[in-house]
Order: structure tokens, then sequence, then C-alpha cells
């Protein structure tokens, strides 16, 4: 089988010749690669011109879009049975294709997705941002793996559909935002079998700072809600896990600046807020242990601890501010 790998672009040239480069080593070599800067002034056409002679690759400019769309652009010019999407920031195994094409013939996939993993390359940060979207003490536990929630829905940083799903659902529907988890919810509603091939894993950078990862997660939360409003059954108990934390988290603090303003004299407010205290201080500790021991740093696992809090702060947040504003909207109505 024949893949069109397309990489969607929007001032990143920095990232394209690190994924461009670990594609040159694929042991499979049916493939083409579909490179759309999508309105970026910050272009990479120099970087793609060093990839001529050891890539079979085609480098398109268009307006900006988004990225749903200039997905949509890279797959009406594809060859391929499969269309791969990958988000810039990703490098890939020498393995990959090797293990979709055999992925495909196992399962009969007509979509699939695959996990993401940390490079040894990466920053400290990017490690703990890495561990904390994979890890069961977040909603990250849920991504990229068999013990999913419910349907898998493929992610756009690694994901693959056949030419007739494009050909059937016209790809993309919305242009930013979200966009991958409603083609996924629309693709099984139609009926093709979607799942998750766990061995085709892609090394994905994310952010490099904290506060990159908080304006990404807090995009998700919101995101959550847009999903919800096209289709409300999609919305499940695991997804406002963040938001309960966020009110959580604000309750005790709440608390305990009350306790501390009435020095200790309001009946039963201490215990309460030891008890609540206590609970957070062990989630932070096991959190800091199954990091340490995933990622075998101690570092590592300060830094996983830090992104934890973030990403379900930022998630949380996002989540609750979309949905007064959906709930908002509703009621003026």
């Amino acid at each position: 089988m024949f893949f069109s790998i397309v990489i969607p672009l929007y001032n990143r040239p920095q990232e394209i010749d690190e994924l461009l480069g670990s594609l040159t080593r694929q042991q499979y070599s049916l493939f083409e690669v579909i490179v759309v800067e999508d309105g970026s002034f910050k272009t990479a056409k120099h970087i793609v011109e060093n990839y001529h002679d050891k890539l079979d690759i085609h480098y398109y400019e268009k307006r900006n879009e988004g990225q749903g769309f200039a997905r949509n652009f890279g797959f009406a010019r594809a060859k391929g049975d499969y269309f791969i999407v990958f988000d810039s920031d990703v490098i890939v195994p020498e393995d990959y294709l090797q293990q979709v094409a055999a992925g495909i013939q196992r399962d009969g996939w007509d979509a699939f997705g695959g996990p993401d993993a940390a490079h040894p390359s990466f920053t400290n940060i990017q490690k703990a941002i890495s561990y904390s979207m994979t890890s069961p003490f977040t909603t990250g536990g849920i991504r990229g793996n068999k013990q999913h929630v419910g349907q898998f829905h493929p992610r756009s940083f690694n994901m693959g559909i056949s030419r007739k799903v494009y050909e059937e659902t016209h790809g993309f529907k919305l242009s930013r935002r979200s966009e991958d988890i409603e083609f996924s919810i629309r693709m099984v509603r139609q009926g093709f079998h979607v799942g998750l091939i766990p061995e085709a894993f892609v090394y994905h950078k994310r952010r490099a700072t904290f506060e990159q990862f908080f304006k990404q997660t807090y995009g998700f939360g919101k995101g959550r809600i847009d999903i919800y409003q096209l289709f409300p059954d999609e919305l499940k108990l695991v997804h406002t896990l963040p938001a309960l934390f966020v009110v959580g988290l604000s309750g005790l603090v709440l608390l305990n600046l009350i306790n501390w303003a009435s020095r200790g004299q309001i009946p039963m407010l201490p215990l309460l807020c030891g008890m609540g205290n206590m609970v957070l201080l062990l989630y932070t500790f096991l959190l800091f242990l199954h990091a340490w021991f995933n990622t075998k740093s101690i570092r590592v696992a300060g830094f996983g601890v830090v992104a934890a809090y973030t990403q379900l702060i930022a998630y949380g947040l996002g989540f609750i501010s979309n949905y007064y504003r959906h709930y908002a909207n509703v009621h003026s109505t």
C-alpha cells in the first residue's frame, strides 16, 4: 500500500526539518510527503528544498485557514491509498510505516491513530509534558492506549485515514480547535472501522514551556465544549474531571484562607482543611512517584508534577469558561 503523509505548517520552519529528517530513515519506502504551508510568513520552503533528492516530497503554499483545512488541501492532492497526518512537532521512528502497514493488514482499519512518546533528545520540560499528557493521574491517561474510555478517537498529531474515508467524509469539517475529535466522531458514526495501532507511535515534542502548555490545554478544555455542542452524548464523566479538580482546588484554597483568617476558631473547619490538604498532598506524592518510575529522572518527575497541575487547571478553566459561555448563550435566546 502507498501512503501520503500530509503535514500542515504554520510559522514553524525549525520543526519540519527534524520531522523530514526522520522520514528519510523510514524502513518502508512506499510513501510521499505533502507539506502545506498555511499562510505562513516564516516559510519552510528553503528547508523542504533540501529534501527533494531524499524524499518524494511536494510543497504547497496557501492562504491561512487553519490546520484542518490545510490537511484537506493536502488530501485533495494526495496519491496514496492511505493518508497520514502528522503535526510538525513530531519525530517518526524508523519502523513507523512498517507498523502502520502491519496494523492495517492485521485489523483492517479504515482509520487509525497511534500513541506518542518522549524522545531522549527532548528537554526535561518536554519530557514532563509528554508524561503528563499520557499519565493515568491526568486526563492524558485515556489517550493512545488500549484502556481508553469508550470508542478510540485518533488525534491529528498521529492519524491515518483511507482514501475511501476522505472521499465519503470530505475530510475535516472544522478548521481549528478539536477539529480532529469532530472528524474522528464523524468517521465512527458513518460506520468506518476506526481504532488504535499501539505499535505506531511517534515522538511528540508538544510545547517547550509551561506557559505554552497552559495555553494549549486551555484550548483543549474549550474544545471539549465545542464537541459537546455538536455531539452532546460524547461528553463523558472523565472529560469533566479537570473542571471538578479546579473547583475542588479553589474550594480548598478558600477554606484554608478562611481558616487562617479565623485562627482556626470555626468548628470543623480545621479538620476539613486538614483532610483536604492531606488528600492533595497524597495525590501530589503519588503523582511524583509515578512520574519518577516512568521517566527514571527525579528532575523530570518534579517538572511532571508542575505539568500535571498545569494541564488539569488549564483544561478545567477552559472547559468551565466555554461551558459558561455556552450556557449563557442558550439562556439568553
